[in-house]
């Protein structure tokens, strides 16, 4: 038995009153159009840049546009100029010193600009360890609220090649400390979404 089963069956027992799952069956959050939603979430409440792909565009021109100053970019993803790839370094110290990670996203949400990054490289730390972070998100896979995500995520089954995952929303910040905002205190200082169609 592992220590997770340990300690759920632990919770279980002492567990004296339960309670039937809420009622979801209430009118969700929806929009006319989710793609023009999430692009406003993602500028505006999320604080992240955006950037829309065309066809033919120089992927590799579009992303030295973005972060003229990054001189190490972290990806794994086919055509991308990068120094450092996650799927190649031994353990995830490795990748400390990253200016920019590129990942490709997956489901994207309109009403909060979140998008599920599932771990499809061996190093989840290029997530959260690199200074900037460029998320490839593709306009077919948005999506108007996070219940219609997680049903996405459902028929889509598990598409991360590790088992994980997590959802991101623009870049890392915090006012816990004196109510002062603060850029990059867990993850990435700043996000951009690259848009595609």
């Amino acid at each position: 038995m592992s220590s997770k089963d340990l300690i759920l069956g632990t919770l279980r027992k002492n567990v004296r009153e339960t309670y039937d799952m809420p009622d979801l069956g209430f009118k969700k959050l929806t929009f006319d159009d989710p793609v023009a939603e999430f692009i406003k979430q993602v500028t505006t409440t999320a604080g992240a840049k955006l950037v829309e792909i065309k066809p033919g565009d120089d992927i590799n021109a579009k992303i030295r546009e973005a972060y003229p100053d990054a001189k190490v970019i972290a990806s794994n993803l086919p055509g991308i100029d990068a120094q450092k790839n996650p799927d190649e370094v031994e353990v995830a110290q490795d990748l400390d010193g990253t200016d920019l990670g590129v990942i490709e996203g997956g489901v994207a949400c309109a009403e909060n600009a979140c998008v599920w990054v599932p771990m499809n490289m061996k190093q989840k730390a290029i997530c959260f360890i690199s200074e900037f972070l460029i998320i490839f998100v593709s306009k077919k896979n948005i999506v108007s609220n996070m219940h219609d995500a997680y049903k996405a995520l459902e028929q889509m089954g598990e598409t991360s090649k590790y088992g994980f995952g997590t959802f991101i929303s623009g870049p890392s910040k915090t006012a816990d400390i004196e109510q002062s905002l603060v850029y990059g205190a867990q993850a990435a200082c700043g996000v951009t979404i690259f848009l595609t169609d």
